[in-house]
């Protein structure tokens, strides 16, 4: 399973750390995905996190004991190094606490103000409560739904795209694919079919290093 290190994150979001990837795992993960179809799936969803244009317009979400702090920290990381403010993430939130940061105060209402080329991404590794169900059920009616996710059927139901990391079949981690996915998402753009093996070799450089035998290593 991928186990990436995940670099440290300028405020306003947490910093996340995970053990470096060694050689062998970065050479069997690269086996494991080019025939997978995982490479072509996350580029899918990557450019369906591309499609708001405004700041603010990338609602994310998860369930109520499970917030997803690591995947929105890294999109916005990527909003800003892509230079793609469309990217940028709103943490949605079930009950922040009134004394938090303005960008980590956004209540649930605000998936009831979701309008027409906004995006909502629901991220969790359990099933998603039916009250999270409805919310995005309403919001689907004028936003575009996406779903990160280990076998939700009822919310993949409603997304207009999902990517399911299924426990003990996936080549990937709930982690590691949040990884990848923001990555993949930086670079939307260019993820045709031929850069799809590109973009896979700059991820796993950026988290474990250049692969043995290539330039650099």
């Amino acid at each position: 399973m991928f186990r990436g290190h995940v670099p440290i994150l300028p405020d306003p979001w947490p910093a996340w750390h995970y053990g470096p990837v060694d050689a062998e795992q970065v050479a069997e993960l690269r086996a494991v995905l080019a025939p997978s179809g995982w490479l072509e799936r996350t580029a899918v969803l990557a450019r369906a996190l591309r499609r708001p244009r405004t700041p603010g317009g990338l609602l994310v979400v998860g369930t109520p004991g499970d917030e997803p702090w690591h995947l929105t920290a890294h999109l916005d990381q990527e909003s800003r190094l892509s230079d793609a403010p469309g990217l940028s993430p709103t943490l949605v939130r079930w009950a922040p606490p009134p004394d938090a940061p303005p960008h980590l105060r956004v209540t649930m209402r605000r998936l009831e103000q979701a309008e027409r080329g906004e995006t909502v991404l629901v991220v969790g590794t359990g099933l998603a409560p039916a009250a999270l169900l409805e919310r995005v059920s309403d919001a689907r009616k004028r936003a575009t739904v996406l779903a990160l996710d280990q076998g939700d059927p009822e919310l993949e139901l409603l997304a207009h795209e999902a990517l399911t990391v299924e426990p003990g079949t996936a080549p990937v981690s709930f982690d590691g694919a949040q990884h990848l996915v923001s990555s993949a998402a930086g670079e939307a753009a260019e993820l045709t079919p031929r850069g799809l093996r590109h973009w896979l070799s700059r991820v796993l450089d950026t988290v474990s290093g250049p692969a043995p035998g290539r330039p650099g290593a």
